[in-house]
């Protein structure tokens, strides 16, 4: 996907408004880029694509009623801050323990104007009070083995779980077939061929099976 073709999926979703405001969040990042490595270098030029685009996509897969999301280390704001432009009404917690990311994300939800929704919970996520929410996602956070036992006190039983990972979201589906059970599938990611996004639901532990399947099994 080029950047192009990014703004453009963009575009025909949100109105000119939110547009506005996606324009102005990726001016932020890139300006902190000097003082702080919020994205990779070489993503820069395609922060479209490899950022914006790689959260926005999270949005239909999660339910169309859930008012509460969880994002675990949020870092430049990946895909929390962008669900929480996308969608109003939306209470979105970002989990992030660095200071400078602290700061940087508490300023950047003030300047894009929904600081009224947007919750920065400055700590370690061992250290939060355990509260359900309907969505919780997690990019490039920790594997599927120790990301279940870490967050699931922040789950429901209709809580959805929208995990991107790389190639290794079916080995990370595997690796913990013995030790958790639920509703899982692998849906392709839409702006890299290698990539994939596990959405779960129903998450328990327990040593049965996950029901894991891709999207052409649906």
């Amino acid at each position: 996907m080029t950047e192009e073709e990014a703004r453009g999926w963009i575009e025909a979703l949100v109105p000119r408004e939110t547009m506005g405001r996606l324009e102005r969040l990726a001016a932020i990042v890139i300006a902190e880029m000097p003082r702080q490595n919020l994205i990779a270098a070489s993503t820069a030029d395609h922060l479209w694509a490899r950022h914006i685009v790689d959260s926005a996509q999270l949005l239909p897969l999660a339910p169309a009623n859930g008012k509460t999301w969880i994002d675990l280390g949020s870092g430049a704001g990946f895909p929390g801050m962008v669900v929480a432009v996308m969608r109003q009404g939306l209470q979105v917690t970002l989990v992030e323990s660095r200071r400078k990311r602290i700061d940087f994300l508490t300023a950047m939800a003030e300047s894009l104007g929904i600081a009224d929704r947007v919750t920065v919970a400055g700590r370690r996520l061992e250290t939060l009070d355990s509260t359900s929410y309907d969505v919780i996602s997690a990019r490039a956070f920790a594997p599927l083995d120790r990301l279940l036992p870490l967050a699931h006190r922040f789950s429901h039983r209709d809580t959805v779980w929208l995990l991107p990972k790389g190639r290794s979201a079916a080995s990370e589906l595997e690796a913990v077939a013995t030790s958790w059970q639920g509703d899982f599938r692998i849906e392709p990611s839409m702006t890299d061929p290698e990539a994939a996004i596990i959405v779960a639901r129903e998450i328990r532990p327990g040593g049965a099976q996950p029901r894991g399947r891709d999207k052409g099994s649906r």
